[in-house]
């Protein structure tokens, strides 16, 4: 399907399926096959060819055939300009920070992210790049216009965060960002471009974990970079071509078949999620419940004016219980898997203990032990029974 005016006048469900993907030339097969390359065939004449150039096919180094199928779906769906997909959703966070930032810049970040956001810009990008970064509650804009300095050339948001559901308003820090002559990126995993779409709300740019929803089946990596193609021809030279954080053949046709059914399964994690939160939030063992879709989450207004179609299939929760007490109820659960990510066709559960070392970032109730549940695509009465008896079980 090409980028043009007629695509915007298809829905999300229809670019879903199409975006990407044409007739196959050679063999006439309507589904983009798999092209397991390394190289493409040379021009008669390729002295003056740039070999560092991310145009056509040269070195899937430089980017194959799939990955630019895959680009063009996921700048569709995020209703960008342009778009880049790498080995990995970390590989595409590194890539809008070490591309666009240099030392002596200072950078504005959630101060609840994903552990690897962390990491890089907690430590690494201040340790070993001189890069300063200013973690904040995003969630309080004021907070947000204090924290920037002169030098500030970046704000990172998480909405809705990871692993603590806190809800910043995307509208809101893009004004801030924007009148401050900084860039907004948003990580948009939880959420996905089904229920949140960062770049139409305001946001430079969107990075995705393709890992999780887009690809859905727990079976392949990737990490995804949309927004202006200025911003995002520096991000593919610098993070894929020169850095090497290419994404392989195979796992670009992976998430190419996972992301069509992407708004579907959206619909079943949104409304399974919601209904398992508010039996969660019932349920006297249950000591707390951070959901977007409750009424009583503190962000819900902001969630239910910038998330579109739901709140995403991701909860945290703790229990009246000690520490051995939270591991003995995952010990009994049969449907819901222990084990880490998110997005999956599997509802997944992870404990996160006492001694997580942002703890003294994270809201109060979450200090004693929690879990963090993405709830899967079983049906809702399953999982929420399967709660239900291991609580039981572990005598909560």
């Amino acid at each position: 399907m090409e980028h043009s005016n007629t695509e915007k006048k298809l829905g999300f469900m229809t670019r879903s399926v199409h975006a990407g993907n044409e007739i196959d030339k050679e063999t006439g097969a309507i589904r983009r096959p798999i092209t397991m390359a390394n190289s493409y065939a040379l021009p008669y004449d390729p002295s003056d060819l740039n070999w560092s150039s991310a145009s056509g096919n040269l070195y899937t180094r430089n980017g194959g055939a799939n990955q630019q199928y895959l680009q063009e779906k996921l700048r569709s769906l995020e209703e960008g300009e342009d778009c880049v997909v790498l080995a990995s959703g970390v590989a595409a966070l590194s890539g809008v920070f070490l591309s666009l930032l240099k030392s002596g810049d200072h950078v504005v970040v959630s101060d609840s992210t994903y552990i690897a956001a962390y990491r890089l810009l907690h430590e690494l990008l201040p340790g070993k790049y001189n890069i300063q970064t200013t973690l904040v509650d995003s969630r309080d804009l004021e907070a947000v216009k204090a924290a920037l300095h002169t030098n500030t050339k970046l704000i990172h948001i998480e909405t809705p965060s990871n692993p603590t559901l806190k809800i910043s308003d995307i509208r809101g820090i893009a004004t801030i960002a924007h009148d401050a002559g900084a860039l907004l990126s948003v990580d948009n995993t939880f959420a996905s471009p089904y229920n949140q779409r960062p770049l139409t709300l305001g946001a430079d740019l969107c990075v995705e974990s393709l890992t999780k929803y887009i690809n859905g089946h727990g079976d392949a990596m990737g990490g995804a970079i949309v927004g202006p193609k200025t911003l995002i021809d520096k991000i593919r030279a610098d993070a894929m071509v020169n850095v090497g954080g290419v994404i392989s053949p195979f796992n670009a046709w992976l998430i190419m078949r996972g992301a069509v059914s992407l708004p579907i399964r959206m619909r079943q994690h949104n409304q399974s999620a919601l209904a398992i939160a508010k039996f969660l939030e019932n349920h006297e063992a249950v000591r707390f419940v951070a959901y977007p879709g409750l009424e009583s989450h503190e962000g819900h207004a902001v969630a239910a004016g910038q998330m579109e179609h739901g709140f995403g299939g991701v909860m945290a929760f703790g229990l009246r219980a000690d520490h051995d007490a939270h591991n003995r109820f995952v010990s009994h659960l049969k449907v819901v898997t222990s084990a880490v990510s998110l997005g999956h066709d599997e509802s997944l559960i992870v404990f996160l203990g006492e001694n997580d070392e942002r703890q003294y970032l994270y809201p109060e109730d979450f200090h004693g032990g929690f879990f963090r549940l993405s709830i899967g695509l079983e049906d809702t009465e399953d999982i929420a029974e399967d709660i239900r008896q291991a609580l039981e079980k572990a005598k909560l």
